[in-house]
């Protein structure tokens, strides 16, 4: 079992395959997603990994929350997952995963935070049918009718489907496909659409109910620093020419 990553939704678009059908995907950016925190099974009883993204302002962090990064030499993060891993998938505080670390045609389970859509009837929450549209029903058509019995339990059971808060709860998707991925952009397609609004941020791991490809890179795919400045090189100093031909003049 290997680590899975934080992506940030950007919104849905569409892919055209090799037969020209289209392929509806949800894009997701991974960006900056480095290891804050290692547990181990020695000093926590479990192994795991903590993930962060997202850059945030060390002045907005608590003090503990600057220690807490600091210890692991990353900028401080406004989104932090922890992930289950095997021992022999641990990865090291400061690692950053990158896009890659999924590959095209993978099934994946999507975790994320649903729209928030208030108070809702039961039709909109529950899909009921509502009430009929006459023989005596009047300016209750989309309530939910009966909710209990009568002396016996005399009490409405919990659990009873009702209208309510609707949305803003934790969602899984399990069994997504893969589409595409770009390593230079940083963007992951997946098939299908993903719980969150465009913006919030969803943990992608790898499926529990597909086997995990061969190819797949482990313990992570961790993205290496290949874009740093080089050196230039040094000019030439031409000073000392300069002043060898001021001195010939004189002479």
């Amino acid at each position: 079992m290997r680590t899975g990553l934080i992506a940030q939704k950007l919104g849905m678009t569409r892919l055209f395959d090799d037969t020209g059908n289209h392929v509806p995907v949800t894009v997701l950016k991974v960006d900056g997603c480095q290891v804050v925190a290692a547990r181990t099974a020695e000093k926590d009883g479990y192994t795991a990994v903590q993930l962060g993204v997202a850059p945030a302002k060390a002045g907005r962090a608590s003090r503990a929350a600057r220690g807490h990064f600091a210890k692991a030499k990353v900028e401080p993060k406004r989104r932090l997952a922890e992930f289950r891993v095997a021992a022999d998938a641990a990865l090291e505080p400061g690692a950053e995963i990158s896009v890659d670390h999924f590959i095209t045609g993978q099934f994946v389970d999507v975790s994320g935070t649903s729209i928030g859509k208030g108070f809702a009837g039961v039709m909109k929450r529950h899909n009921f049918s509502g009430l009929r549209a006459s023989h005596g029903v009047s300016i209750s058509h989309r309530s939910h009718g009966s909710t209990g019995h009568g002396q016996d339990p005399g009490k409405v059971f919990k659990g009873k489907k009702m209208a309510g808060h609707m949305g803003a709860a934790g969602v899984t998707v399990q069994n997504l496909k893969v589409v595409a991925t770009d390593a230079d952009q940083g963007l992951l397609m997946i098939r299908g659409g993903v719980p969150g609004p465009k913006g919030g941020f969803v943990l992608v791991k790898d499926a529990v109910k597909h086997p995990r490809p061969k190819d797949v890179p482990y313990p992570a795919a961790l993205r290496t620093d290949e874009s740093a400045p080089t050196e230039a090189p040094a000019e030439p100093d031409d000073s000392g020419d300069a002043s060898a031909a001021e001195t010939e003049q004189q002479d």
